[in-house]
């Protein structure tokens, strides 16, 4: 996979504020501003890079406010690193391909993984199957 680094200028004019804050600066929206997601078949792309991460199919209602799917595409792509900010231990998850933050993996999901990938809406497009 090639990897994709850009300064942080060059971040800052790709991204909407938000999307910079939450996956360059690995901060969080608020719950349920992305509840508006398509709902036909297609991918969750990463906004920075487009690499494709999580498909419609994975992505179930977790009742948290944030998207949640129970698998990425591909677990390449999705990277993995423990997490000690407030106070607490959690796995954060980011783009192998360009290290934007995503949000937190929990063991707390639906059958069949059993893992609950609670990702900011700001962190992702959607690409609707063609």
């Amino acid at each position: 996979m090639d990897k994709i680094v850009k300064s942080d200028a060059e971040w800052r004019a790709q991204l909407s504020d938000m999307a910079y804050k939450v996956t360059r600066k690995h901060g969080t929206e608020r719950a349920g501003t992305h509840e508006n997601f398509p709902k036909e078949p297609g991918t969750y792309m990463c906004v920075c890079c487009g690499a494709p991460l999580f498909e419609q199919d994975a992505k179930f209602e977790s009742g948290t406010g944030w998207p949640s799917f129970y698998q990425p595409i591909d677990s390449e792509m999705v990277g993995e690193k423990v997490d000690r900010s407030f106070f607490m231990k959690r796995t954060e998850v980011h783009c192998n391909r360009c290290e934007a933050h995503l949000g937190h993996v929990f063991p707390d999901g639906p059958q069949p993984t059993g893992l609950r990938y609670c990702i900011n809406g700001v962190a992702l497009t959607f690409e609707p199957e063609e």
